[in-house]
């Protein structure tokens, strides 16, 4: 009964390419349409996303499936494959290595499905799937000591290049300077160091020790902002 789950849907020939019918298309496809759902809602799983691209995700395997359906056969079968990965150029901007793996995912779904394999196609998403969802909730590859970004104000008068050294030995395991500007009409200097803070320092301590230094001007302390270009 189970081997039954994972054989051709579609009409093979003799020469190992299928026969295309209304019937086995219809089924292939509402197969990729479902499936492309379910990799939309894999990937959206604590994942910062955008209307536009999870619809492109959820449609991608069923266009890809439509592609390797349109030249069955062996040596088109292998054309479509070549043509169909390629897509994943399909925009000039880069993406997250999540949205790429996810659009890869779509695809082979799509080859799967298209080929008439959609038993294969549906155990490849749940193995996979569940693999994702399970290495997010482990936060595999997660660091646990951030690179936080520091920003200091400081009035003119004091001597931004060592005022704050034993406070970054005690509280930090590493710091630098990565800028020095003049605000306020050149009366202020504002000072940005990225800094990993000591395992068990305290933040709030850190930043009250600051304020006793720099006259208690403002202090911003905030996880390093990436500038990612996305997928959108």
């Amino acid at each position: 009964m189970l081997n039954h789950l994972f054989e051709n849907v579609l009409n093979l020939t003799s020469d190992g390419g299928t026969t295309l019918t209304l019937e086995g298309a219809m089924i292939c496809t509402v197969a990729s349409l479902i499936l492309g759902v379910l990799v939309a809602l894999l990937y959206m799983f604590r994942t910062d996303y955008t209307k536009n691209f999870v619809i492109t995700l959820a449609l991608l395997p069923a266009i890809v499936q439509i592609v390797i359906m349109l030249v069955n056969g062996r040596l088109g079968a292998g054309l479509a494959v070549m043509g169909a990965f390629s897509l994943v150029r399909f925009r000039s901007l880069p993406g997250t290595a999540k949205e790429i793996g996810s659009i890869f995912l779509s695809m082979a779904l799509g080859l799967a499905t298209g080929m008439g394999y959609i038993g294969y196609a549906l155990m490849f998403l749940i193995l996979i799937g569940a693999a994702s969802i399970l290495l997010e909730l482990l936060r595999f590859g997660e660091k646990k000591n951030v690179e936080r970004e520091l920003k200091i104000t400081i009035p003119e008068d004091l001597d931004y290049e060592t005022i704050f050294d034993d406070l970054f030995d005690i509280y930090t395991s590493s710091h630098r300077m990565i800028q020095v500007k003049t605000t306020d009409l050149g009366s202020m200097f504002e000072l940005k160091y990225m800094i990993r803070m000591k395992a068990g320092a305290s933040e709030k301590e850190f930043i009250d020790a600051i304020r006793c230094r720099n006259g208690n001007l403002n202090i911003v302390c905030a996880r390093e902002v990436k500038n990612n270009i996305e997928l959108l």
